[in-house]
C-alpha cells in the first residue's frame, strides 16, 4: 500500500477518535463524529489531508462488513413468533412512509436527480438499528413490549432494504421484465445462500469451530463469496453481504462470528463514514432547510405510520407511541443506499448531502427522544385522550373508587420476579387470589391476568394519580419487584416515600440491586428489601406471607444484618 494512503488512513482514524470522545461526552451517536471527521480532513471543504478517491476503495470493505453484521443480527425465526402487531407495523410502516415520502419530496425541494424522489422516500422510511439498539440496551428496554415492537419493525426494514438493493441496478431502465429478472436473481441468491446454510455450511463451520482463526476466515470467505456472486449477477455487493449474514444468523456459531468480526468491522466502517464525510460540500441554506424539513417529515411519518396500526390492534396509547418515538431517525442504511445510488448515477450529490444532514438532525433529536421516551409519552397522553384515543385501561377509570378498595395486596408493576412470586403465593395460599391487585401498563400482562381472574389496573405506578386511583390507602401490603434500572419515571425510594404518605399503615416491600440502596430503603422504613442477586423469589414469598401475618420482622432483621456485613468487590 502506498505510504501516502497509510498517512491518510492514520489522519482519518486519529481525527475520528478525537471527535468520538467529544460525541461520547455529548451522548451523541459516534457515526456523527466519523462524518464530521471526514468533513474536517477531507478534500471537498476541509483541510485536504484525506482524499476521497484514495481511501474510498478501502472504506467499501467497511460497508460490506456492516451489512454482513446487520444480516447476522436478523433472526428470521423470530418473525414467525413476532405476533400480528409487529408484522402489521413492520409492513405498514415502510409502505406508508414510502408513500408519504413520494408525495412530499417535491414540496421540500427533492428531485434534482432522476431517482431522487424514490431514494428520498426509501431513505426516510428506514431507521437506525445502531442508534436504537444501543440506546434501548443501555435503558434495559430491549425486552419490553415497546422494545420488542421496535426491534421487529427494524428487522422488517432490513428486509425491505434487501429487496430495494436487489432492484437498485435495474432502476436506470425500469422496465417490468428487467426488474422481474433482477428480483428473480435476488431470490436466486437468497435461495442458494439458504440452501448452502442448511446443507453445506453446518458441516464446514463444525469442522472449524475449534480453531478461532479458521472460524473468522470462513465467515469472511462466506460473506465475500456471496457478495461476489451477487455482483456477477448484476446485483449489488452490499445486497450479497446482507444475504450472507441473514443466511447464517441462526447458526449456533453466530455470536462467535459477530464477536470476531465486530472489531474488524468497526475499523473499516469508521473509514467508510469518514470517506462519506469527505464528499459533503459546505451546506447551503437551501440544503439545511431541506434537511430540516426532511427531519420533521421523518418524525411525523413515524407517528402516522406506526401509531395508528398499533392502536387499531388494541395495544393502547403507550405501546402505540413509544415505538414511533424510538424509530424517529433515518438509518445509516440510508447513507449506504444513497452512496450506492450515487455510484450508479441514480441520484444527485445534493440528495446525498440532504440525507446526511437529515441523519445528523434526526440522530441528535431521536437520541433524546429515546432517552426520555416514557416521559414524552406521559406528557402527550392527556392530549391523546382529549382527541378520543382511549388507552387500554381507560374503562377502569370510570369505576367508582370503592370498587378498588377490596384488595389489600397490591403489586406495583409486574416483572418476571412478580410473575414467579404470584405463582409461589397462589400455590401456598390459593385464597390470596381474591386479595391481590396488580398495577402495570403492559397490555399482555393485563390480558393474561384477566384470563386468570387476577384483579388488575392498567396504569403507570410512577404517577401519583394512578396510586390514588388504585386505592393503595386501603392496602395492607404494597410490593415493588422492579429494580430502579428498569423502573420508568420513578425509583423504589421515591415509591416507598409516596406509599408511606398514601398508606401509612401498610407494609411496603421494595427491590434494590445495590447493597447501599437496600440499606437506605431499610432506613426509610421498608418492611423488606428484595435483593435479586442474593435472594430467590421463594425468599420473597416468605417475606410477603410474613408481612401479611405480622411475622416479617425476623426476616427483615436477618436480611439487613446480611447486607450490612457484606464487603463485596462490587457493592
Amino acid at each position: 500500500m502506498h505510504p501516502d494512503i497509510l498517512l491518510q488512513i492514520s489522519v482519518a482514524l486519529i481525527t475520528a477518535a478525537v471527535l468520538a470522545f467529544a460525541a461520547r461526552w455529548a451522548r451523541q451517536p459516534l457515526i456523527l463524529a466519523y462524518i464530521a471527521a471526514g468533513v474536517i480532513v477531507g478534500n471537498t471543504e476541509g483541510l485536504g489531508w484525506v482524499r476521497t478517491h484514495d481511501i474510498e476503495p478501502i472504506s467499501e470493505l467497511g460497508l460490506i462488513l456492516l451489512l454482513f453484521m446487520i444480516g447476522l443480527e436478523i433472526d428470521i425465526k423470530k418473525l414467525r413468533h413476532a405476533g400480528k402487531a409487529v408484522i402489521a407495523a413492520g409492513i405498514g410502516q415502510f409502505a406508508i412512509c414510502v408513500g408519504l415520502g413520494l408525495a412530499i419530496a417535491s414540496f421540500i425541494g427533492i428531485g434534482a436527480g432522476r431517482f431522487d424522489t424514490v431514494y428520498f422516500a426509501v431513505c426516510c422510511a428506514l431507521s437506525s438499528t445502531m442508534i436504537v439498539v444501543k440506546l434501548l440496551y443501555d435503558k434495559f428496554e430491549l425486552d419490553t413490549i415497546p422494545g420488542r415492537v421496535t426491534l421487529g419493525v427494524l428487522i422488517f426494514q432490513d428486509i425491505w432494504a434487501i429487496l430495494f438493493l436487489a432492484l437498485q441496478p435495474t432502476l436506470t431502465h425500469p422496465q417490468l421484465l428487467p426488474m422481474l429478472l433482477s428480483l428473480a436473481k435476488g431470490v436466486g441468491v437468497v435461495a442458494v445462500s439458504f440452501l448452502a446454510s442448511r446443507y453445506v455450511l453446518p458441516v464446514v463451520f463444525r469442522s472449524v469451530a475449534r480453531v478461532p482463526e479458521a472460524m473468522l476466515i470462513t465467515a469472511l470467505a462466506w460473506c465475500f463469496g456471496v457478495s461476489v456472486l451477487a455482483a456477477s449477477l448484476g446485483l449489488s455487493r452490499e445486497m450479497g453481504a446482507l444475504v450472507a449474514g441473514v443466511s447464517i444468523s441462526a447458526f449456533p456459531y453466530n455470536l462467535d462470528v459477530v464477536a470476531k468480526i465486530v472489531s474488524l468491522r468497526d475499523f473499516f466502517i469508521t473509514l467508510f463514514f469518514v470517506a462519506l464525510g469527505t464528499r459533503i460540500p459546505r451546506p447551503t441554506s437551501e440544503i439545511l432547510m431541506a434537511a430540516a424539513a426532511a427531519s420533521a417529515f421523518v418524525i411525523v411519518s413515524r407517528f402516522l405510520s406506526i401509531s395508528p396500526i398499533l392502536h387499531l390492534l388494541g395495544k393502547g396509547n403507550r405501546i402505540s407511541i413509544v415505538p414511533a418515538l424510538n424509530l424517529s431517525q433515518i438509518s445509516e442504511f440510508s447513507l449506504v443506499i444513497c452512496t450506492v445510488g450515487l455510484a450508479l448515477g441514480h441520484v444527485s450529490e445534493r440528495l446525498l448531502s440532504v440525507v446526511v444532514f437529515t441523519l445528523v438532525i434526526t440522530s441528535v433529536v431521536s437520541t433524546y427522544g429515546i432517552l426520555y421516551n416514557h416521559e414524552i409519552f406521559s406528557a402527550l397522553n392527556p392530549y391523546l385522550r382529549r382527541l378520543g384515543l382511549r388507552d387500554v385501561g381507560d374503562t377502569l377509570e370510570e369505576a367508582s373508587p370503592h370498587e378498588h378498595s377490596d384488595k389489600d395486596v397490591i403489586f406495583l408493576g409486574f416483572s418476571r420476579y412478580a410473575s414467579s412470586l404470584l405463582e409461589e403465593l397462589l400455590r401456598s395460599e390459593p385464597g390470596l387470589r381474591n386479595r391481590i391487585r396488580v398495577i402495570d401498563f403492559n397490555p399482555q400482562v393485563k390480558n393474561e391476568l384477566d384470563r386468570r381472574g387476577v384483579s388488575n389496573i392498567y396504569g403507570d405506578v410512577s404517577h401519583l394519580d394512578t396510586l390514588k386511583h388504585a386505592q393503595v390507602s386501603h392496602a395492607k401490603l404494597l410490593l415493588s419487584t422492579i429494580p430502579d434500572s428498569i423502573l420508568k419515571g420513578t425509583t423504589n425510594l421515591r415509591l416507598l416515600q409516596q406509599l408511606q404518605r398514601l398508606a401509612p399503615d401498610a407494609r411496603v416491600l421494595v427491590t434494590a440491586d445495590f447493597f447501599y440502596l437496600a440499606r437506605q430503603l431499610y432506613d426509610e422504613g421498608a418492611a423488606f428489601v428484595f435483593v435479586p442477586r442474593l435472594m430467590s423469589v421463594r425468599d420473597l414469598a416468605d417475606a410477603v406471607l410474613g408481612a401479611l401475618d405480622g411475622s416479617v420482622e425476623p426476616l427483615r432483621s436477618a436480611a439487613l444484618q446480611d447486607i450490612s456485613t457484606r464487603e463485596e468487590v462490587l457493592p
